[in-house]
């Protein structure tokens, strides 16, 4: 059983040793990558899934419950305790939903009375995480991009149950990110975000700060930001109303704005 995914730190691009040579993350945390744009963050998890030691640009090495991961990690993507889920979702099959998520489960599950009930909670999450549900018969390639992230977030939380999952600028999508967020939360696993979202980064326990290629400094989320947060999640949906609107041809006016501050 993974209780501990530890990073040891590498070096920046310049070759210059990282801020933070150590991190520990538990079962249970949720974390942010945060940075610029070309700061190293999507190289940070990328790390962590091909299980670095050494042997990728960064230097980085990557153990598990403080040893090195087992060969069969890499090599048998069965017993892979980590899942991404990227911000490209071409590599999907053109199977329709319930096909897709049937044939995954008869991989995943050894218990096969188990399926028919993890699916069916595997759409009910996802569906709580878009705008339009998303049907069982319609195809993968039919999904819109909101639609399929949620459902790849929803499959490796509860089809894959990876103890691990990583998942890379998920805002990008338009899911409601707050209720990922909570819906995560009821799961014992490590959560990394790759995020520019301000409300994904103050809802997490860490933030992993990264910039030219490093990692230069841990910050855990302070109360004064947990209160913060509060205020940033309802400026977060009054921005999401006010995009529904445009979304569906309606026009904006100051009311908009009321009960603000």
């Amino acid at each position: 059983m993974i209780e501990t995914i530890t990073i040891f730190g590498g070096h920046s691009r310049d070759g210059e040793p990282e801020a933070v040579q150590r991190i520990e993350l538990k079962m249970g945390d949720v974390v942010s990558i945060v940075g610029p744009t070309g700061s190293g963050k999507t190289t940070f998890i990328n790390d962590i899934e091909l299980f670095a030691n050494g042997n990728t640009q960064t230097g980085r090495r990557i153990l598990i419950n403080g040893v090195l991961p087992p060969v069969e990690y890499r090599d048998n993507p069965s017993l892979n305790p980590i899942a991404l889920i990227t911000q490209h979702t071409t590599f999907l099959s053109d199977l329709p939903v319930l096909e897709f998520l049937t044939e995954h489960a008869g991989i995943r599950v050894l218990d096969k009375s188990l399926i028919e009930q993890m699916i069916a909670d595997t759409l009910s999450f996802a569906n709580q995480l878009t705008g339009e549900p998303i049907i069982p018969g319609v195809r993968m390639t039919e999904l819109s991009g909101g639609q399929t992230r949620a459902l790849l977030i929803a499959d490796a939380t509860i089809i894959c149950d990876t103890p691990i999952v990583l998942l890379d600028e998920v805002e990008n999508a338009g899911i409601n990110r707050s209720r990922a967020l909570e819906l995560l939360r009821a799961y014992r696993k490590i959560f990394i975000f790759v995020t520019h979202d301000p409300r994904i980064a103050l809802l997490s326990d860490y933030r992993i700060v990264m910039k030219g290629g490093s990692i230069t400094d841990l910050l855990r989320t302070n109360e004064e930001e947990r209160a913060f947060s509060h205020q940033v999640a309802k400026l977060d949906d009054l921005l999401a109303v006010m995009r529904d609107k445009i979304r569906f041809g309606e026009r904006l006016t100051t009311h908009e704005l009321e009960g603000f501050a």
